[in-house]
């Protein structure tokens, strides 16, 4: 993750999914052999067994395997709060989500059409547009063969979408402004490429647009938010509406190689590793 301090981390992983095996004292919605899960802090959830304050584990629905429990939670509630509180999705809107086949994109693909709204997709090969389409875009871009600015203003018939959702950042990040309609919506939630260079404001008044970068840890600070957004989820998930792409599985001690195909593009939908 790009906000972690390499030079302090003695272990990594911010999110998984297992069996609680102890509790402390006052812990009340959580017993011995429930499945819990959690996501983003405490760090450290490469290991076998983890301690973790009973405010952030999360107990999960018995519908519900520890494999996909693991898989969807981070990913999921980070597009509870995209769609429902940064920018809530209705039916009508134009959605445009980078990096559409990835964990994050996926999810908020199949999420925004069930509300109801015309998801665009962007990706980078011609199999991760095949998956884009089965969740839910009404159109893909391929960015290596396409201008995606020009192919959204075809799209929309020039008069752009009404929220961006980008996990990319710095080489997108300008393109993204240009696909907005006046009074649309960028919402930054990761910076693969790079953080972006600096926007005057005088860039988001030619439009009157709206810029919004985002941390997960803001919206789920609370337990109320946290099991609000994690009730959400699990709804979706046990109703079908939310299908997850478990592709990749990978003993815990071949973490390097997971890393590795990761960083090769050899993934699609998430990653899990099993201890």
């Amino acid at each position: 993750m790009w906000w972690l301090d390499i030079h302090t981390c003695v272990m990594i992983g911010v999110e998984s999914a297992g069996e609680v095996i102890a509790v402390g004292p006052g812990v009340t919605d959580l017993k011995v052999g429930d499945l819990a899960v959690y996501c983003y802090t405490p760090i450290g959830s490469y290991a076998e067994e983890q301690i973790l304050p009973a405010s952030r584990a999360v107990p999960v629905p018995p519908s519900i395997s520890p494999v996909l429990a693991a898989a969807i939670f981070l990913k999921g509630v980070t597009v509870q709060y995209l769609i429902r509180r940064c920018f809530k999705v209705e039916p009508g809107h134009r959605v445009l989500v980078h990096a559409a086949a990835g964990g994050v994109g996926s999810l908020l693909c199949q999420w925004a059409n069930a509300l109801g709204a015309t998801v665009i997709g962007i990706v980078s090969t011609k199999e991760k547009a095949i998956q884009a389409k089965e969740d839910g875009c009404s159109y893909v871009i391929i960015y290596k063969d396409e201008d995606f600015v020009s192919m959204v203003n075809e799209i929309t018939l020039g008069q752009g979408v009404d929220v961006v959702y980008d996990s990319v950042g710095k080489d997108n990040f300008q393109g993204s402004l240009a696909c907005l309609k006046p009074q649309g919506y960028l919402v930054n939630f990761g910076f693969a490429s790079g953080i972006p260079d600096p926007v005057p404001v005088t860039a988001l008044l030619a439009k009157s647009l709206f810029l919004a970068s985002t941390s997960l840890k803001h919206h789920t600070a609370t337990r109320e938010e946290l099991l609000e957004a994690a009730g959400e989820l699990f709804k979706n998930v046990t109703s079908g509406v939310l299908k997850l792409r478990a592709n990749h599985k990978y003993p815990l001690l071949q973490a390097s190689q997971a890393h590795v195909d990761l960083e090769n593009r050899k993934t699609s939908g998430s990653i899990v590793l099993i201890a």
